[in-house]
This record gives structure tokens, sequence and C-alpha cells, in this order.
């Protein structure tokens, strides 16, 4: 529970710093007819709430039991390039106006982000003992 609440945290801040300044503009040009003018925080937090538990059962514990901050790291963003991609592509499948462009940077943006994470959750969790 503690390595949870250590991560949860870690990855909204940075996944807020990527979506909330650095490719604020790249979204929002790209998606504009289909953003919200308003973030439903209640929603997102589920998902960053359940989307962590993933991110340690696939990636982080595993690593953990092995002593392999490589195998987090890569199953981190194995985890995140699989589950980025079926949203972005079903996405892509499904709504009118989703760009292709959003696609491949959302996915690349999936796979690193959950890759550091994984690499700080495996540090924290071995911290933690």
């Amino acid at each position: 529970m503690k390595l949870y609440l250590v991560t949860v945290p870690v990855f909204f801040l940075i996944d807020m710093l990527w979506l909330g300044v650095v490719a604020k503009g790249f979204y929002r040009n790209r998606l504009e007819g289909l953003l919200r003018p308003d973030v439903r925080w209640g929603v997102a937090l589920i998902f960053y709430l359940v989307y962590i538990v993933g991110i340690l059962i696939f990636a982080v514990l595993p690593a953990l039991e092995k002593g392999s901050v490589l195998r987090a790291l890569i199953m981190g963003a194995l985890f995140g390039f699989f589950t980025y991609a079926t949203y972005d592509l079903t996405n892509l499948a499904t709504l009118k106006g989703w760009s292709g462009a959003v696609v491949a940077v959302d996915i690349a943006w999936g796979a690193f982000l959950c890759a550091v994470v994984s690499g700080f959750a495996f540090y924290a969790g071995r911290w933690l003992g």
C-alpha cells in the first residue's frame, strides 16, 4: 500500500506536466473539437488510481521479485505502450477527427511515462522494503 501511495502522485505530477504544460498546445490543436471545456477531475482521478495498480502489478512487483530495475523499465514501457495503443488506436478507428499524430505521440508518451514511473516505483519499493 505504501508503494502505491508513493507512486500515484509521481505518475500524476509527471502526466500533468506533460498534458498541462509541455504538450498542451499539441493536443489542443489536434483534438480541439473533441475536448471538453472542463476536465472531469473525478473521472480522471479514477483513471489514475486504477492505472497505477496496473503498473505495479504488471511491471514493478515482478521486477522487485527479480531484483531488476531493467525489468521494471522494460515491462513498464510495454505496459504503457499496449494500454495507450489500445486507447489511441480504438479512438482512431471509431472517432471522427482523432489525429494520427496524436496516436503516435500519445503511444510514445505512454511507454515513456510508464517506464519512468516503473523505474521510480522499483527504487521506492526497494527503499520501502
